[in-house]
């Protein structure tokens, strides 16, 4: 029998997907009474949820109340230096956890990225192979502490992936983490890993300057 998620879950996802879908965006006021209208669950879930995305870092107190939390240059840069130990460490488990299936899964998911034109699809797929790329580490510690980085990625606004250069690089980048994987060469997968999420910061700062981004 299938688990019905907590109200409290289900109010917490629906901030996650209002980041993803720009529905939400940082700077926007929050007030529990809209979110428990909008989402049909009473204020206490709401509260919950709201306590617990405060303590993730994604929504910030105000002088005049709760908004979706606004990440300035600094705190950006402090992102990818952890993204950057996190993702490395990953990839470095996954060349010694990873096996066939999960290794040509991973493989499947690039090969994809070929076929994408439209942004929104590409930066999803990237998604998927990053998560899948946790995944093979196999550790469930990491896994954990990667998705909440994940989510504070979605305040910095448009993907790096927007510009069609990044993507480019961003798919040999990936092709190179596979191979370190499939020989199961932990040192090389590190490095890749690391190098990918270093020119994802160069991008993102690119794109701050242009005012593109933050």
């Amino acid at each position: 029998m299938k688990k019905t998620k907590s109200p409290r879950t289900q109010i917490y996802d629906f901030f996650i997907n209002s980041l993803e879908n720009s529905t939400l965006k940082p700077g926007d006021r929050i007030k529990e009474e809209d979110v428990a209208t909008k989402t049909g669950f009473s204020r206490t879930p709401v509260r919950e949820a709201l306590t617990l995305l405060v303590n993730e870092g994604l929504i910030e107190s105000s002088i005049d109340g709760l908004r979706i939390s606004v990440l300035d240059e600094n705190s950006v840069t402090q992102l990818y230096e952890m993204r950057e130990i996190l993702e490395g460490t990953a990839a470095a488990f996954a060349a010694v956890h990873a096996n066939e299936i999960e290794i040509h899964a991973l493989e499947e998911i690039i090969n994809k990225e070929k076929e994408l034109s439209n942004p929104a699809d590409i930066v999803q797929n990237n998604r998927v192979f990053h998560s899948m790329l946790f995944r093979c580490a196999h550790n469930k510690f990491l896994i954990k502490t990667i998705n909440e980085l994940t989510n504070t990625l979605l305040l910095l606004g448009k993907s790096t992936l927007s510009d069609e250069i990044r993507q480019k690089e961003a798919h040999d980048e990936h092709l190179k983490i596979i191979e370190a994987l499939k020989n199961h060469d932990k040192e090389s997968a590190q490095k890749f890993a690391k190098e990918h999420i270093k020119n994802a910061y160069k991008m993102r700062i690119k794109m701050f300057l242009q005012g593109k981004s933050i």
